[in-house]
């Protein structure tokens, strides 16, 4: 029952931070963007993570999404759901949002390098997430999609084919790689 009471803290916890406070929704769309972390822990527990990395995966977003006025540090999701989910959270946070779209994703993918499987884990779930909606997207809507983004079709694909690249190439034989894989070939086709 105890991990059962802290995934469903880490739901209480994720979905003040994106709905209550600030309706947050999908890019150019009316799904609550909750949606996603939710998906991004469901992938991870399907993996047999353990606890602390589906908590993470549930709250991956919420220091880079928070708002100023309920601003999420480590300190605060250390001091409710332990170091080692503030960690892994961190692990797959933007450092420096005051960085250009090019410059801050450069410093995540070379960041990865450094990170732990764990972290490599959490950070392949959520691609694969962000990924897999992407594409669906795409089928639907076509290259009006890329209109959503902060950055063109050809920048947002390389990013995350260079992405997978690095997570696979950091951690070859990790659980996610085939799936990774196969989304590459999804996001070739859409370049």
């Amino acid at each position: 029952m105890e991990k059962v009471t802290k995934i469903l803290q880490t739901i209480k916890f994720a979905t003040k931070t994106h709905e209550v406070y600030q309706k947050q929704k999908r890019k150019g769309k009316d799904i609550a963007y909750l949606t996603h972390p939710l998906t991004v822990g469901l992938i991870l527990s399907q993996m047999g993570a353990d606890e602390d990395i589906v908590c993470a995966g549930i709250l991956h977003d919420t220091i880079e999404d928070s708002i100023e006025e309920k601003k999420v540090s480590f300190d605060m999701l250390k001091d409710r759901f332990g170091e080692r989910v503030a960690g892994l959270v961190s692990d797959v946070t933007e450092p420096d949002r005051s960085l250009g779209w090019q410059e801050r994703k450069a410093q995540a993918r070379e960041h990865i390098k450094a990170v732990s499987k764990d972290s490599i884990l959490l950070k392949s779930a959520d691609i694969i997430s962000n990924l897999s909606e992407l594409i669906d997207d795409y089928r639907k809507d076509g290259d009006a999609v890329f209109a959503r983004f902060n950055a063109p079709k050809e920048a947002i694909i390389l990013n995350t084919l260079q992405t997978i690249h690095v997570i696979i190439s950091s951690w070859p034989e990790g659980p996610l790689v085939s799936v990774l894989q196969s989304l590459v070939g999804e996001a070739e086709k859409i370049r």
